[in-house]
């Protein structure tokens, strides 16, 4: 598991400055076709900063603008994103209140930089429980989106991993029971079709910000054999300079996938 040595949740003036760009000399093929960020840390950079926790969050939607951007000009596949888990239902509700607003907001202010980088935006997670009019502004970026055949941004909102991989085995015990399906005929390929991610590349890197060595309940059936990639940065000082580092150090990495090295 690849760490920075950037310090953790460090003064703004302390974030790294964006470096000249490397990966415009890779070749495609180097690089991940989907990348996964845990994005952590927004409450501890506010507190670092003296500030309140939804500055940080606040703070936290900049680097998900520029870190959508760059990694759709790169010409990433996909990225996915992970906004909100099932278990961020414990924090204050004020704060929660505020996520939303916020997720509301990016809803809308976004959608001239979606559609002229021709991202295709999709959602993952459970839509109970989320504010309607979140929902509302969140599904019609979704519509307007669908076209696009760029790099597609999935956004995991109210999402759980083991809750995921429970309904998908809840839906095959129906199609057994109901006589569509064979037992049989459940391996890799039928059980991951009846999860959220169902048509999408598995990710090739995880990235995780703040310092923080877990997975979170994060994809875990996806990320079987993705690379992962820590930062000591929080989410807010998170920036194309990083993102470009991470992709270097994927580059570099001998992936095996259980076999023997091919150099």
């Amino acid at each position: 598991m690849a760490t920075t040595d950037q310090s953790r949740c460090s003064n703004a003036g302390d974030a790294a400055q964006p470096a000249v760009a490397v990966v415009a000399d890779l070749p495609r093929e180097a690089l991940p076709r989907h990348v996964a960020i845990i994005m952590d840390g927004n409450g501890r950079w506010a507190q670092a900063q003296g500030l309140p926790r939804v500055e940080g969050h606040r703070q936290g939607v900049s680097s998900v603008r520029r870190t959508t951007e760059h990694a759709a000009r790169i010409g990433l596949e996909q990225l996915t994103l992970y906004c909100l888990s099932s278990e961020n239902w414990r924090r204050p509700a004020a704060e929660l209140e505020f996520l939303m607003c916020l997720l509301e907001k990016y809803m809308i202010e976004e959608r001239d930089l979606i559609m002229r980088e021709n991202i295709r935006v999709r959602m993952i997670g459970r839509r109970e429980g989320l504010p309607a009019s979140t929902l509302a502004e969140l599904d019609r970026t979704v519509e307007l989106s669908r076209g696009n055949t760029g790099m597609t941004l999935c956004l995991a909102i109210n999402y759980g991993a083991r809750d995921e991989i429970a309904a998908a085995a809840r839906q095959l015990a129906e199609d057994v029971g109901s006589g569509t399906l064979e037992p049989a005929a459940i391996d890799e390929a039928c059980f991951a079709s009846k999860l959220s991610t169902a048509g999408m590349p598995d990710p090739d890197l995880l990235i995780r910000t703040a310092g923080e060595m877990r997975v979170s309940n994060f994809l875990l059936w996806q990320i079987s054999y993705a690379e992962i990639w820590v930062t000591q940065a929080c989410w807010p000082e998170f920036d194309e300079a990083l993102l470009e580092e991470a992709l270097v150090d994927f580059a570099r990495r001998d992936r095996r996938f259980g076999g023997l090295s091919t150099t």
